[in-house]
């Protein structure tokens, strides 16, 4: 397995905590009834959550843009960890651009069904790739 630079995984797990701030302040505001903050808040995590995966995708994952995510058949386990990674910043993604998308209609409840499905997918997603890929970055 590759190492990471230890500056370079704390980057990036950096990175993870500040998208997590960005949801909470989305939690914060959904849960409050404040909807034109939740909504702004909502567009902000969705934004930086694409910069991020894409970057990450390129710089620690080596993935060309719309690379497929079909396992090769000579897939080794690092390169099966990064596909299985990477699919899961689709799946986030889509998640994230769902709720952009419906926190902007009015009133609309299937939303805040979808909370629990991003913030699950999200905390499982980051302690494993911060377990698996930037674990260097958290040595002391």
């Amino acid at each position: 397995m590759t190492e990471e630079d230890p500056t370079a995984a704390n980057r990036w797990i950096g990175e993870h905590r500040a998208l997590d701030d960005l949801l909470g302040r989305f939690l914060v505001a959904a849960s409050g009834g404040e909807a034109a903050a939740a909504r702004e808040a909502i567009l902000a995590f969705d934004e930086a959550l694409r910069r991020h995966t894409a970057a990450e995708e390129e710089e620690v994952f080596h993935r060309q843009r719309g690379e497929r995510l079909v396992p090769k058949e000579e897939e080794g386990g690092r390169e099966r960890l990064l596909r299985e990674l990477a699919l899961e910043h689709v799946q986030i993604r889509e998640l994230s651009g769902i709720l952009v998308r419906l926190w902007t209609e009015p009133a609309d409840s299937r939303a805040r069904g979808l909370v629990g499905t991003l913030l699950s997918r999200w905390d499982a997603h980051t302690a494993r790739e911060e377990r698996e890929v930037h674990s260097r970055g958290t040595r002391g």
